[in-house]
């Protein structure tokens, strides 16, 4: 009978290459996305939740697990997730959260014809990462010299490195790479910058750095270092400046194309979403604790100012 009950209802996948602490917004946001299209979990839609807590190596043991429960759809949430839960299968359905460019990563065949069993959102950051450097250049005009934090594990790393150099020509400007790939190493990181006396920093899309956000607005306050990040939660958590997409949106929209995958359409034939909108929040407080005066331009500017 229990067996029966479990089937009455579809089952969603949840694979992330986080944890639920650092994606709860995210997690909310899905379930909004799947109640717009009538699916209320613990109603008519089941979810099982597999984190990777940052460890990317365990995703293929995870995304296999959810292939042999059998599911009906997987969520796969980061760049890791959706490249492992693509290699465990072919057939079931999967909907992705990713920073990096699907169809060069082998996800989908096309933006507008996904073409296999893979669609989703897109948050195509790593060419912001130009905007990002220009806002820099504006809060502080004399900056020569700029840091990168990157998570070389990530698929990402690659493609933003090289969205980040090109930048950073273009704006005459040095940029020097520091690696990360657990709390540690950011420490690590962080104690390197005495020697390497940047500008500014800029922090990488990965989500490893998400979970990390308290750490990283805690480290850049203590070395008095400018920093902007990819997405407005580090300005929440007391980062200086971001510029990037909404991710509760994106996760909203993933929530809906999950939901019409349950009823019945194929991910063939939904288009991957890039986001129209970006949203630049500046921390006023964490402005004034660095002792640097915003311009009224870039004030005017911003989606959000946090005092």
């Amino acid at each position: 009978m229990g067996r029966a009950q479990q089937s009455a209802v579809p089952v969603i996948g949840w694979l992330h290459g986080s944890s639920l602490g650092d994606a709860g917004l995210s997690t909310s946001a899905f379930r909004k996305g799947l109640s717009q299209v009538g699916y209320v979990e613990g109603q008519n839609v089941a979810i099982e939740y597999r984190w990777a807590e940052g460890q990317y190596d365990r995703l293929s043991a995870l995304a296999g697990e959810l292939v042999r429960r059998p599911v009906a759809l997987i969520l796969a949430g980061t760049p890791p997730a959706a490249l492992a839960a693509k290699t465990a299968t072919t057939s079931i359905p999967i909907v992705f959260v990713v920073g990096l460019d699907p169809v060069a990563a082998g996800l989908v065949a096309t933006f507008n014809r996904p073409g296999g069993n893979a669609t989703g959102m897109t948050l195509v950051s790593g060419p912001l990462v130009q905007k990002r450097l220009e806002f820099l250049r504006e809060l502080i005009p004399k900056a020569a010299n700029i840091a990168m934090l990157i998570n070389p594990t990530s698929p990402d790393a690659a493609p933003e490195i090289r969205d980040a150099e090109a930048a950073a020509q273009a704006n005459r400007l040095q940029i020097k790479l520091l690696n990360a790939t657990t709390a540690n190493e950011i420490d690590a990181a962080f104690a390197s910058l005495a020697d390497l006396r940047p500008d500014a920093l800029v922090v990488g899309t990965d989500p490893f750095f998400i979970a990390r956000k308290e750490q990283l607005a805690a480290q850049t306050a203590r070395s008095k270092i400018p920093t902007i990040y990819p997405f407005g939660e580090f300005a929440a958590s007391g980062g200086l400046i971001s510029y990037g997409t909404r991710l509760v949106d994106a996760y909203r929209q993933a929530g809906i194309y999950a939901g019409r995958i349950l009823k019945g359409e194929k991910p063939a034939d939904l288009p991957v979403q890039a986001p129209t909108k970006f949203e630049l929040v500046i921390n006023l407080k964490s402005a004034q604790a660095l002792g640097l005066t915003v311009p009224p331009s870039l004030l005017a500017r911003a989606d959000e100012v946090i005092e």
